[in-house]
């Protein structure tokens, strides 16, 4: 537990005095409010929450990807991880360190948005949960595409194409019966469904971003494995 708390308040550090990191966190539910405000409910024709649940989706899907793989592959690129695997850090507390923290603040956008949307009680308590766990996906992801990129370029370069996918897919899949296939076991799309549509199926939606981060957490520590001792 000491380790996980030691690696949290090195990243609570690290992310205040980065900006370009903490303004991830910011942009999406300020653009949300004014767009809210100033397009969606002057205009009749248009859902009140249009913009809240397009900017959450956005913000939960592809945002976080890029900002834990930059995080990620800093540690690998100044060395840092090797000393930290050194040290006898686990994988579980490497991730749960740098991304509960992550989590964290991801949990305080998800509230903004919340705040700002026009939801009842019920919707609400849908919303919040499945941008967490979705958040949790994004998070674990990008810290596996951090661990196995070779420097913060080359991670942009990856994170970046994968984030977009994964992002745009849902949408895609609107037109597109192939990419809805594709796209219906993928928790992006679930994230979709779901602040886009409360009557769906929470229950199935929740199953299978489950079963990402189910998935997406074995990569990350195989990855943590094969390449932390040499990060």
């Amino acid at each position: 537990m000491k380790n996980v708390n030691t690696i949290f308040t090195k990243q609570a550090n690290d992310m205040f005095k980065n900006i370009g990191t903490l303004i991830q966190f910011i942009i999406f539910p300020v653009v949300a409010l004014v767009m809210t405000r100033l397009v969606a409910i002057p205009d009749a024709d248009m859902p009140n929450n249009m913009f809240v649940t397009m900017k959450a989706a956005m913000f939960a899907g592809m945002s976080l990807i890029p900002v834990m793989t930059n995080i990620i592959s800093e540690d690998v690129e100044r060395k840092s991880l090797r000393l930290l695997v050194m040290a006898g850090v686990k994988p579980h507390q490497y991730l749960f360190g740098i991304g509960g923290f992550i989590l964290l603040a991801g949990v305080v956008t998800s509230v903004a948005f919340g705040l700002i949307g026009d939801f009842a009680v019920i919707e609400i308590i849908k919303f919040l949960a499945i941008m967490i766990t979705g958040s949790a996906a994004s998070i674990i992801l990008g810290a596996t595409i951090g661990i196995l990129a070779k420097n913060r370029q080359s991670s942009a370069a990856i994170s970046m194409p994968i984030a977009m996918i994964l992002g745009f897919s849902p949408m895609i899949s609107n037109f597109n019966e192939t990419v809805e296939r594709f796209s219906s076991v993928l928790y992006t799309q679930q994230i979709n469904v779901i602040v886009n549509d409360f009557s769906a199926n929470f229950a199935r939606a929740m199953l299978i971003v489950g079963a990402n981060i189910a998935v997406l957490t074995v990569l990350f520590a195989i990855a943590y494995k094969k390449k932390g001792l040499r990060g």
